[in-house]
């Protein structure tokens, strides 16, 4: 049954139905739909399947396939696979170890001379306006991945705070990551 039309509301295409023709309740959400995002879903999953240590497994990669933006002797910098803005990066020493206290000296003098960088190529390339940087040490305290040690650097702008991910759960990136990994990776002092 095609409903009634409405005067200012355009017609259905031949063949499509109104979704309040479906059975549900509506909600009083709008969605964003938003399939190619199931590429950075899939992989995560996978990532985080069986394979072990996303962080072990990072280096092993080609850097386009790890997102890899930087190698360092003792840490690495890689994106964020769930972004909380574009251009989240994440500083990790090679070594697998949990907490920052287990970290060496020359792992932590890397990690804060990484991390300074970060913010000075986060500032050439995408023009933020702040940062958000922290470590979430076990799962108890938020940590995504717990057994492997990584400091979050977050750029952040006047304009990118929203209700979107507090009402709709949804956070919207405007760029890719491979995208974003090639500008800051292009961007890093050699």
């Amino acid at each position: 049954m095609v409903p009634e039309p409405v005067e200012g509301v355009p017609e259905l295409v031949e063949g499509l139905e109104e979704a309040s023709a479906f059975a549900g309740v509506p909600d009083g959400f709008q969605r964003l739909w938003t399939p190619h995002r199931m590429a950075y879903i899939n992989t995560g999953a996978d990532a985080l399947r069986g394979t072990g240590c996303p962080f072990c497994a990072a280096p092993g990669k080609s850097d386009a396939d790890g997102l890899i933006v930087y190698r360092g002797v003792t840490s690495y910098v890689l994106l964020n696979l769930f972004p909380y803005n574009s251009g989240h990066l994440l500083v990790c020493p090679y070594r697998h170890v949990a907490t920052y206290d287990q970290a060496t000296p020359e792992e932590v003098a890397e990690i804060g001379a990484l991390t300074q960088t970060g913010m000075r190529v986060l500032r050439e390339v995408s023009r933020c306006d702040g940062f958000n940087i922290g470590m979430n040490q076990g799962a108890v305290a938020g940590a995504g991945v717990d057994e492997h040690l990584h400091q979050h650097i977050v750029p952040r702008w006047a304009s990118d705070a929203n209700f979107f991910p507090i009402i709709a759960r949804t956070k919207a990136l405007p760029q890719l990551l491979g995208e974003v990994r090639e500008a800051l990776a292009s961007a890093w002092p050699a």
